[in-house]
């Protein structure tokens, strides 16, 4: 059994009539204006080979010229219903000033007479730059709608082209709009690529980012996404990233407890923000963030011991705990900067006391 496709397609190749004849003869006849037809007839077969001269499509007779003011629409005839078979309508949209751009962006309704083999070569709608006569695409079918086009210039060419076969619905519909201006931009001084920087000067530069996804742009602009996705692939397990403490219970106020206030909050741990690169005296790398906080102790000890001259808030309990951060180092021999998601361990103070320095005397 033939496909409905080669059906189709021989049904556009092959046009059989009644006469018959010895002699072979071949004739040119004008279908439409911008069709010519090849027949050669022989014997009881008549074939019609159909070429697209195009003839005269750029003149202005067979333009339709708008000028471009505002939002607007172009739609092949009776839309959202079938369109009219042998058709050729080309649109040029004129923007009012040479500055100004245009973009087309398509209805979601959309549907053509499908492909053969890959190619919108019986109905299409194409979209063309006047200037070089470079076509920005050429669509058919109903499987998918078109992207949103913008001219290069403040001209754009739209050619809707059907055959006398199998026309579709709905056809299709087009906004177009006119792109706001932007001022030009002072040119950004040129920046020396990330791997080139010193380390300090890299540091500075990533301190001053507020996402992961700043940092990655700034280091690698053209594969920072990818850079982001090799960064958080699973490799391994780190145990101990966690870490969950329990608030104390409060008791009955009464004096005691107003002692033991003082006691437990005038020197006790607290948030503070540590670099780093000083904390872990690394010279050769640098991390993003590039400050984290840890629970260190604070506070003032007015209530020691009488006989005590230099009393301080000191820990009494310690602990090592793990922070996940993004390391920069440069590629030994080589160019480039090598970036991991490592883990560092700062140390936390989780209980504090006022200690007198003279105890150890």
């Amino acid at each position: 059994m033939q496909h409905p496709k080669s059906q189709m397609g021989l049904q556009r190749a092959l046009q059989p009539f009644h006469k018959r004849t010895s002699t072979a003869v071949v004739e040119k006849k004008p279908l439409r204006e911008d069709v010519l037809c090849l027949s050669l007839v022989l014997g009881q077969l008549q074939m019609c080979l159909f070429m697209c001269f195009r003839e005269g499509v750029h003149d202005s007779q067979h333009e339709k010229i708008l000028s471009v003011t505002g939002d607007g629409i172009i739609q092949s005839p009776d839309f959202p219903n079938t369109y009219p078979r042998n058709t050729v309508i080309v649109w040029r949209l004129v923007a009012v000033t040479e500055s100004s751009r245009i973009q087309l962006t398509f209805d979601p309704r959309f549907g053509l007479e499908d492909a053969e083999d890959g190619i919108c070569k019986y109905d299409y709608v194409e979209v063309e730059e006047p200037v070089g006569g470079v076509v920005l695409g050429r669509w058919c079918g109903s499987e998918m709608v078109p992207g949103p086009q913008v001219s290069k210039g403040n001209q754009i060419l739209i050619r809707f082209a059907s055959d006398e076969y199998f026309p579709s619905d709905p056809g299709f519909c087009i906004h177009y709009s006119l792109l706001q201006q932007r001022q030009s931009e002072p040119e950004a001084p040129a920046v020396m690529p990330a791997w080139m920087q010193s380390v300090d000067v890299l540091s500075e530069a990533v301190a001053g980012f507020s996402t992961m996804e700043e940092v990655m742009k700034y280091l690698e602009p053209e594969r920072w996404q990818v850079d982001m996705e090799d960064l958080y692939k699973p490799t391994w397990q780190v145990v101990g990233k966690s870490f969950f403490h329990q608030k104390k219970s409060r008791g009955v106020v009464d004096l005691n407890l107003l002692r033991e206030e003082v006691r437990l909050y005038s020197c006790t741990p607290r948030n503070f923000s540590v670099s780093l690169r000083e904390e872990l005296k690394r010279t050769d790398a640098i991390f993003w963030p590039s400050c984290l906080l840890v629970k260190r102790c604070g506070g003032n000890c007015a209530c020691c011991s009488h006989n005590c001259y230099d009393c301080q808030c000191s820990p009494t309990k310690v602990a090592k705990k793990y922070h996940e951060v993004l390391m920069l180092k440069h590629r030994a021999g080589g160019r480039g900067l090598q970036k991991t998601l490592t883990d560092v361990h700062l140390e936390h103070h989780e209980e504090c006391s006022c200690v007198c320095k003279n105890d150890s005397d």
